[in-house]
């Protein structure tokens, strides 16, 4: 706006000086009201809005007196003046304005006449209300993003009005009247100016914005695309001008949830404006908002609250503390408080942006209204309903009298006032209100928009408390399936910290239907869309990540297989630079460079899947109306799925009386018809302390370990025998506590489980959905065991040796040496024969290995979030240097692998010395990996000797290193060669991080004989982040895994069984199961049978018959 009018000022001296016929060009009343006009400037920049206003009516009298009402410098004041109003929100008052000027210009110069139609781009489309999802920034003095003043000082044009016209049609939701007049200004300078010209981008730019405003962002994305490609051709891509069409595609993609596509061009202005403005200018602060609302719309608080405290700060200092542009910075800080339920934190915020508005604006406007409403919703969370409705009145009547009835900000004070009277339980009232708003959001929004989601789950919750459960349960179906379509369009492009962030989000719509179905546990209906619920979101960031890694290995072309060796590279790296610590760096420096490092592995991994149409291709899952048929239809006739929900129970509906949220757990049993039968079990805490006493129990080898797993039982599984009759095959996809114990090791009273169940254990009931399936060469197998901890190690082939050496002596283009090697390597994979069997065991942890080298940039490497992970993980290697490592060898192992190679004579073997990081990072996929040796989870307690598992770890479990853990996948991992010999950790541990990014697909068994490879940190409904993730999301189709630390000698006797039975054709659960209950003839207790589950396709191994021998008895 203040380019806008600094524009007509600038045409109205040059037209002064001509003057009409018989007027003086010196005519002292038009000095005096250019004086004024450029007052009214300076005001409304000043946010002196209503002196503003004063000083252009004063102007507008002047030269209506002096040159008449028909005269262009008249249409100029009156375009001056209807753009204050607007700006306002005074929309009453700015139309009759912008029409007057429009019919002035077409009289004066002829429809199609002028020389340029000059639109002035300040991004205010979705500024009719200040408090909407992200703020665009205006222009201002010292900031000009457009050169678009005439260098000859001609006159305006009529297109401009034109294009005033139509935004004020706009902001009053007038889409009808206002499109054609939007595009009328567009052609007009087109045919003028060409289509390259900067004015041109503005144009575009602004229709763009008002597509989005009615959610038709196809047609808006390549109108802003094509604004922004005009800006950089016309002033370079550093140019504040195109600082602005990044914002607003940016904000285009944050208004549809497309949040990864949104960050980077959001992220992209902010630095533009930041160099070519000066940090300190207000536009700054604006990208700073837009930037934190991302976050915050994300979950990353702690990512949003500095940038709007900055904001505030920036704000207050460049414009003062009552300008109505530092209102909305400390809106936006108040809102990411609420969002957390922050109240006592918020409130004073509102209440001062309010004090502002009131001020600046009057009562009567917009912004006003939305700063009542934010106070309104505080007072409704803290129960105090009167002052909250009064509130919500007045925002109701301001936006109905300046927006219109139809504007969106209407339908959110419908919803506001809806949702208190339903909390009151005055449910007529409350219905009629809802029905109004999502009939407005439905007409502008469309009917696939988020905040139509938002009425749905509202409308539905009423239904439920007036006992219309039938009308509630469509409802809630087309709600859900909103949030899910979009988590389909977006999962691709995010990175998995992002993709999990996201799910979080959408966890409350999840939790409803759980709360719904407790609440009707014998309704089909509910029945089916909770448990679709359920599986199309339980593990999802398990299966997406997969799903993504089988693409890369798969589908993906040279430049797309490139990045992603480039992140594989990243993650290595990571753990590299976190096993090492900080060395020479402050805490605070290394920490800096961790979470920079965070910043380019997440950048990579979206940059990946937005240029990756395999990728795109993977959101293929069924949807909710069929995924329960496709999973039930894929259980074998005897079996049953169990699926065990951890979620937090929040009351449906609101009022007097109601309980606080708890954590319940909730079972939904699948049959192979179809059938649905649902369990609540009860609060989470009791189950969680059972199981964990139990798990104890095993892992101590505890006399009493019956009694511990007979409580389990009597709370987890006893409840669900009546539920599965005669079943005794159960496909389990646990949640909680409850994926860290073996269901086979519960007890009823006479005997353990695993005499009568055969269970296999899941991520999710999806799994059992068919796969694509990698042929499996038999040509040979490979074994990798028995390291030789004590022999010098050396890189596996030259290639490595060289990119190696390329590493350490190179800075500038390490990425691209290790980037060129891997796309040799992966080659080189490619053109090989997968080995059948790879078996590395019994790992010699005393040779001395070289230290490792990078395998990718350190300014490229994936890093932990964790703020206090220098400091851990310092300390972690301090403590393992201090204590030698103490890891002994294996002997237990190398007969393991000796057994398999006898049963499977083509196995190939890496033993001692052989059984490396390097070795185990750079096979080639298997059919069968076997690994056996130490495992490690950091916060483990000491072990008993002739464990497999690490002493020196049992250490850092005390309270002062677990205040801030890392990334679970850090913490977790397996100990190769060389782990004793005192040289840098990273050469021989091998972290879960790490594992991810090998290529299992087409692998159908990785069994990891070593202890806690089946722990991690459990995220509800996401299940255990650790080895076990790791292994899946590399394709590992099965992962068998131990829960806590095993004994070598058992251990091996139950691997020698595990596989003997494989080859008899038994399924690759099954067949544990029937190794676990051989080995118990000889050991009674659980501690050194039941270690071990299996999860993943439970289907017989696809083996060649030839490629085994049945050993002898």
């Amino acid at each position: 706006m203040r380019l806008l009018l600094a524009w007509m000022a600038l045409w109205v001296m040059g037209c002064a000086a001509r003057g009409p016929a018989g007027a003086s060009p010196l005519d002292a009343r038009l000095q005096v009201a250019r004086m004024a006009y450029e007052e009214a400037l300076r005001l409304h920049e000043a946010g002196s809005y209503a002196r503003a206003v004063e000083q252009g009516h004063r102007a507008l009298a002047l030269r209506e007196e002096v040159l008449g009402d028909s005269h262009p410098e008249v249409a100029s004041c009156l375009n001056l003046l209807g753009g204050m109003h607007r700006l306002q929100g005074d929309f009453a008052r700015a139309e009759p304005l912008y029409d007057r000027a429009v019919a002035i210009l077409e009289a004066a110069l002829g429809q199609g006449q002028g020389t340029a139609a000059r639109a002035i781009d300040d991004g205010s489309l979705f500024s009719s209300s200040p408090d909407v999802y992200l703020q665009q920034p205006r222009p201002r003095a010292g900031g000009r993003i457009l050169p678009d003043v005439p260098q000859d000082g001609g006159p305006p044009v009529l297109a401009r009005e034109i294009h005033e016209s139509a935004r004020l049609a706009g902001f009053l939701r007038l889409f009808v009247r206002a499109e054609p007049l939007h595009v009328r200004a567009l052609a007009m300078a087109d045919a003028t100016l060409g289509k390259s010209h900067p004015t041109i981008a503005a144009l575009l730019n602004e229709l763009g914005l008002f597509y989005a405003a009615q959610g038709l962002y196809l047609r808006a994305e390549p109108l802003l695309q094509r604004a922004l490609a005009v800006r950089e051709a016309a002033f370079g891509k550093s140019h504040p001008a195109v600082a602005v069409s990044l914002n607003s595609l940016g904000i285009l993609y944050a208004i549809q949830g497309l949040y990864a596509r949104a960050e980077p061009l959001l992220q992209r202005a902010l630095a533009m404006r930041e160099a070519g403005l000066g940090g300190s200018h207000p536009d700054v602060a604006a990208s700073l908002n837009n930037l934190a609302t991302l976050y915050a719309n994300q979950g990353l608080y702690d990512r949003a609250e500095p940038l709007h405290e900055r904001a505030v700060l920036l704000a207050e200092a460049a414009l003062g503390k009552r300008h109505p542009t530092v209102a909305i910075s400390l809106s936006s800080l108040a809102n990411l408080y609420m969002q957390q339920g922050l109240y006592d934190r918020a409130e004073p915020l509102y209440e001062r942006a309010l004090a502002i508005r009131q001020v600046a604006f009057g009562q009567d406007h917009p912004s006003v209204a939305a700063s009542y409403t934010s106070l309104a919703n505080v007072y409704r969370e803290r129960k105090d309903y009167v002052p909250a409705e009064a509130l919500y009145e007045f925002a109701l009547n301001v936006r109905e009298a300046a927006l219109g009835k139809s504007h969106p900000d209407v339908a959110a004070s419908l919803n506001n006032l809806a949702v208190l009277y339903a909390n009151q339980g005055l449910h007529a009232r409350a219905e009629a209100l809802y029905e109004q708003a999502l009939s407005i959001r439905e007409e502008a929004l469309g009917k696939n928009h988020p905040e139509v989601a938002v009425l749905l789950n509202n409308l539905a919750l009423l239904r439920l408390a007036q006992h219309r459960l039938g009308e509630a349960i469509p409802l809630l179906t087309r709600a859900f399936s909103i949030s899910e379509r979009r988590l389909r369009q977006e999962a691709l492009d995010f990175s998995e910290t992002r993709l999990a962030s996201f799910l979080q989000l959408l966890r409350a719509d999840e939790e409803r239907l759980y709360a719904l179905l407790r609440a009707h546990p014998r309704d089909a209906r509910v029945g089916r869309l909770a448990l679709g619920a359920v599986l199309l979101m339980k593990g999802r960031s398990v299966e997406q990540t997969a799903g993504i890694s089988r693409a890369v290995y798969r589908s993906l072309g040279p430049g797309e297989r490139d990045t992603f060796e480039r992140l594989r590279g990243l993650r290595t790296q990571l753990a590299s630079l976190s096993l090492q610590g900080p060395g020479p760096l402050s805490l605070k420096a290394y920490q800096q460079r961790l979470e920079a490092l965070a910043a380019q592995g997440d950048a990579l991994e979206s940059s990946l899947a937005q240029r990756s149409a395999p990728l795109r291709a993977l959101a293929g899952l069924p949807s909710l109306a069929d995924i329960v048929e496709q999973v039930a239809q894929a259980l074998p006739g005897n079996a049953a799925l169990v699926e065990l929900i951890t979620y937090q129970d929040r009351p449906l509906l609101s009022g007097p009386g109601t309980s606080e949220p708890h954590l319940r757990y909730l079972a939904l049993v699948l049959f192979p018809d179809g059938g649905i039968r649902v369990q609540d079990l009860g609060p989470a805490g009791p189950i969680d302390s059972a199981a964990s006493r139990m798990r104890d129990a095993l892992a101590n080898q505890e006399a009493g370990v019956e009694v511990h797993a007979r409580a389990l039982y009597q709370l987890a599984f006893q409840p669900l025998l009546p539920l599965l009759g005669e079943t005794r095959r159960l496909f389990v996809s646990p949640d909680g506590q409850l994926a860290l114990v073996p269901f086979a090791a519960l007890h009823d009273g006479r005997q353990f489980l695993v005499e009568d169940f055969d269970f296999t254990y899941l991520s999710s009931g999806k799994d059992l959905l068919p796969r694509p399936q990698q042929p499996v060469p038999a040509s040979s197998v490979v074994a990798l065991t028995d390291p030789d901890v004590h022999d010098p190690f050396q890189p596996a082939d030259s290639s490595l040796a060289a990119a190696h050496q390329a590493v350490a002596t190179r800075s500038a283009s390490l990425g691209q040496v290790l980037s060129n090697w891997r796309g040799e390597r992966a080659q080189r994979n490619r053109d090989v024969i997968r080995p059948s069997v790879v078996v590395l065991a019994d790992p010699d942890f005393h040779v001395p290995l070289q230290p490792a080298a990078s395998s990718a940039v350190a300014e490229q490497a994936v890093a932990t979030r964790s703020a206090s992970v220098g400091q851990l993980l310092s300390r972690w290697r301090g403590a393992l240097a201090q204590r030698n490592w103490d890891v002994i060898r294996l002997p237990g192992t190398r007969q393991e692998a000796r057994t398999i190679q006898h049963l499977l004579p083509q196995a190939q073997l890496f033993l001692g010395a052989e059984a490396t990081k390097e070795r185990l990072l750079n096979l080639p996929a298997p059919g069968i990996l076997h690994v056996a040796t130490h495992g490690f989870f950091l916060e483990d307690a000491p072990q008993p000797a002739a464990s497999r598992g690490v002493v020196s770890f049992g250490g850092l479990s005390d309270a002062r290193l677990s205040a801030g853990p890392p990334d679970p996948l850090l913490r977790s991992g397996l100990v190769l060669a060389g782990a004793a010999t005192g040289s840098s950790p990273d050469s021989a541990l091998v972290t879960a991080l790490e594992l991810a990014s090998l290529d299992l697909w087409g692998t159908q068994l990785v069994v990891l004989s070593a202890c806690d490879t089946g722990r991690g940190d459990v995220k509800l409904g996401q299940g255990v982040y650790g080895l076990r993730r790791a292994f899946l999301v590399a394709g590992a189709e099965t992962v068998v895994m131990s829960l806590w630390k095993v004994n070598d000698e058992t251990t091996r006797e139950l691997m020698e069984a595990y596989y003997r039975h494989l080859l008899e054709g038994q399924g690759r659960a099954s067949a544990l199961i029937e190794a676990m209950r051989e080995l118990r003839n000889t050991q009674a207790h659980p501690h050194y049978w039941a270690p071990f589950i299996a999860m993943g396709r439970e289907t017989p191994l696809r083996l060649q018959a030839s490629t085994a021998r049945r050993a002898p008895p």
